[in-house]
Formats: structure tokens, C-alpha cells, sequence
């Protein structure tokens, strides 16, 4: 793990010399593919460092930080291309990527918070720096301010923590049967909001619809994961501390999901939608994750990694998009499909994925997290179908709203599309439905 982190590291110096942008990318190409290569298919802490290791938990959501991180870099040409700071960028990427990496592979509770706070500066600078409209600032205190101050009290519940095991290692914490309900809070607190759970998601549409198409696809690709994973470590703790209260998150999750759901199918801003339907999606993770069977921690993991791929992928269409009209309203952008009949094409493919259509990692994921809540309680299938329907439908707005309809004049001085923007599309498409062949790896790894 330690030779990726230095192997990153070393990186650094190259952001910053004349055309080495497409140098980095390639390097970095390089080390996801080494790491994809290295053999952690344990449950176990293996490839263990100082003060690194790599679980099957840690494997798939590194490997997703990797993937994203290069796309970005890919997706974010006109940065490049305009000479808007393009060193100063690609160095942000890089040490948002090792962060990223440091907070998924480290092995220690106080390590994981350091480095789950820290992400959260480059991507503030990449929303700053970068971003589109001025209300950007407003994004960042919002991103900032909820964040920091959900994840004070899980310091103090670390350091509670090493006060009552005298380690924080993640495999010495055990089962924490007689801890208050102030305790849980404070060490589940930072992860609800960071996935974001519906009443505390305020941040996020806005630092979607302020952010750059490569601080979008982070925030919906890894940063809302970092929850989730948070969630799974800390769970081992908290199994048997909080039984009262997974009925209040499960009962949250399912009805937020429901009422954002309606919330997107009133959105005319293409981004907005988007990020909306991120938050049904971790809606349904979280109540899969709180039901605490196996089916819903390997479905919650799952659905983590492809939303991660299929949200970054239709960030990346809204980017492309915005970039030829100049508007990211669902008034400009209509008939898309008249002067850009192949993009169509990859807006039909995400949208059926962001619905759960097969062969995608979505429908497997939504099958077993579906299992899940039906098994902890039948009345939760009211708001499932009520969920799976509206989801469908705003999915379905989406798409035939951008794609037919009549066509903007002022619209007419387009390109069909790059290579590289079909490659970036075709990037995020395959590992989503091709990762179904070979399951196991999330599905049955406990």
C-alpha cells in the first residue's frame, strides 16, 4: 500500500511542469491498473503497512477512487485547454486522490477520521477554484460548515473509543454493548451526514450545482461513499448499542427517498436533478445498511460503487452538454438528440443504469438491498415501490426531456462530440456492467 502512496506522492512535481497533463493521467492510468492487480480478495487486513492495509472493503472503493480521480482528469480538458490554472487543478486532483486512497486504506480509527476530514479541503478549492457561478461560496460554507460540525462529536467518540479499548485498530474494536445513545450518535452523526441521509442533504445539491464537472464527479463518485464506509467499520462497534434507534434511520431513508424523488421530478436544472437523485440512492443504502443483515451490507457496498460509476457518468453527460449550450436548464438543453444523435446513445445507456435496468452492478445491488428491508419488515415495501416507481419516473423525465422536444436555435453551432468525451462515457459504462460477471467480490465476501 505504501509504494502506491509514494508512487502518488512522487506525482506531484509533474502536475506542476509545462504539458505533463496528459502524463499524469496516463501515470495515474498505470497505478489503477496496478492496483487492480494486487490480490486482496480476504476479509482480512492484507498487503498490511505501517500504518495501511486493504480489505475487500477497502479494495472496491479505492479501486473506484482510482477510476473516478482518471476521469476526471479526462472529463475536465477544457480546464486545459482554457490554461485555467491547469497545474494548480490537476495537482488538487492528485492530493484529493491520495487523501481518498489514505482514508479508505489506513487501519486505525483516528487515521480514518484525519484523513475523512481532509478530503474535504481539496474539493472545497476545486468548488472555489473552479466552479461556475458566483453563489459557489455560499456552496462551500454550506459544504464546509455541515460537514465539520456533524463530525466534531465523532472525534470525541474516538478518542472515547481508545480511552475504553486502549487501541484503535480497526480489528481490536469490539462489540460495544452498553454505550449510551449520546455515543452512537456522536460516531454515527458524521457518516449520516456525509452520505448524505435525507434532512441534513442540504449541502449537497448546492455543491453540485456549483461545482465543476470533475468536482461533481467526486463528490457523487467517492466522497458520498466515504459515509457508507464509514458506517460499515463503525458497525462492528455499534451492533448491538443502537437497536432502538435503526428503525427512526431506516424509516428516514425510505420516506426522504420517496419525497426526493418528487423533489427531482421538478427540477429544471439538468445538475440539480442529479444530484437529487444521488440522495434517493443513499437513501436506499443507508436504509440497507441499518437493517444490519448480510444482504444489506453486501447490497448497501455494492450499490455504493455503482451509483459511484453510474452519478459521475451522468455528470459528465451534463457537463458535455453545458459545455455546447451554455445553460444547464432542461428548457435550453431539449432535442439533444437531433444534433447529437450518438450521445444519445450513452444519456439512454446511464439513464437505464441510474434506474436499475439489467445487466447493470445497480439491479443486483437494489435486488439484495430490496431483500433486505422486505425481510427486516414487510411495511417497508410501501415506500420501496413507491421508491423504485418514482425513481424510474424522474430517470425517465430526464432523458426524454433532454432528448426530444423542440430544439434550441441558438444551438445549432455544435459538435457531434470528442473521442475522448465517448471514451470517458464508454469508461464509466463498462466496469458498471461488466462488474456484474464477477460479483463475488462485493456480493459474497463476508
Amino acid at each position: 500500500m505504501l509504494k502506491l502512496l509514494l508512487s502518488l506522492i512522487f506525482l506531484i512535481p509533474l502536475c506542476f511542469m509545462e504539458y505533463t497533463w496528459w502524463m499524469v493521467q496516463c501515470f495515474m492510468f498505470l497505478l489503477t491498473f496496478i492496483f487492480m492487480f494486487t490480490n486482496m480478495f480476504s476479509t482480512f487486513f492484507s498487503n498490511l503497512s505501517y500504518f495501511m492495509g486493504c480489505d475487500v472493503l477497502s479494495y472496491g472503493l479505492i479501486l473506484l477512487s482510482f477510476w473516478i480521480c482518471v476521469l476526471m482528469v479526462m472529463a475536465s480538458e477544457s480546464v486545459y485547454r482554457m490554461r485555467n490554472y491547469e497545474g494548480f487543478f490537476i495537482f488538487m486532483i492528485l492530493v484529493l486522490l491520495i487523501l481518498l486512497f489514505c482514508t479508505f486504506s489506513v487501519t486505525n480509527m483516528f487515521g480514518f477520521y484525519l484523513f475523512f476530514e481532509s478530503s474535504l479541503i481539496p474539493t472545497l478549492f476545486l468548488i472555489l477554484g473552479w466552479g461556475y457561478q458566483p453563489e459557489r461560496l455560499q456552496a462551500g460554507v454550506y459544504l464546509l460548515f455541515y460537514t465539520l460540525l456533524a463530525s466534531l462529536p465523532l472525534l470525541v467518540g474516538v478518542f472515547y473509543l481508545n480511552n475504553l479499548f486502549g487501541s484503535l485498530y480497526f480489528s481490536l474494536l469490539v462489540n460495544l454493548s452498553g454505550a449510551g445513545s449520546l455515543l452512537y450518535l456522536c460516531l454515527v452523526g458524521a457518516f449520516l451526514v456525509k452520505m448524505p441521509m435525507f434532512l441534513v442533504h442540504l449541502w449537497l445539491p448546492k455543491a453540485h450545482v456549483e461545482a465543476p464537472v470533475a468536482g461533481s464527479m467526486i463528490v457523487a463518485g467517492v466522497l458520498l461513499k466515504l459515509g457508507g464506509y464509514g458506517l460499515l467499520r463503525v458497525f462492528k462497534v455499534l451492533v448491538s448499542s443502537g437497536l432502538g434507534a435503526y428503525f427512526i434511520w431506516i424509516s428516514i431513508s425510505l420516506v426522504g427517498g420517496f419525497l426526493v424523488s418528487l423533489i427531482c421530478l421538478r427540477q429544471t436544472d439538468v445538475k440539480a436533478l442529479i444530484a437529487y437523485s444521488s440522495v434517493a440512492h443513499m437513501g436506499i443504502v443507508l436504509g440497507g445498511l441499518m437493517t444490519m443483515t448480510y444482504w444489506g451490507f453486501c447490497g448497501s457496498l455494492t450499490l455504493m460503487i455503482a451509483h459511484g460509476l453510474c452519478s459521475s457518468g451522468l455528470f459528465c453527460l451534463a457537463n458535455i452538454s453545458y459545455e455546447r449550450m451554455g445553460s444547464r436548464s432542461l428548457l435550453v438543453n431539449k432535442g439533444l438528440m437531433n444534433f447529437m444523435p450518438s450521445m444519445a446513445l450513452w444519456w439512454f445507456l446511464s439513464s437505464s443504469c441510474n434506474m436499475a435496468a439489467p445487466p447493470s452492478l445497480n439491479l443486483l445491488s437494489e435486488i439484495s438491498l430490496l431483500n433486505s428491508l422486505v425481510g427486516w419488515s414487510w411495511t417497508s415495501m410501501l415506500a420501496l415501490s413507491l421508491l423504485s416507481f418514482f425513481s424510474a419516473a424522474y430517470t425517465l423525465y430526464l432523458y426524454s426531456y433532454s432528448q426530444h422536444g423542440k430544439m434550441y436555435s441558438g444551438g445549432y453551432a455544435c459538435c457531434m462530440g470528442y473521442i475522448r468525451e465517448y471514451l470517458v462515457l464508454f469508461l464509466h459504462w463498462i466496469p458498471l456492467n461488466l462488474l456484474i460477471l464477477k460479483s463475488e467480490l462485493t456480493m459474497i465476501w463476508l
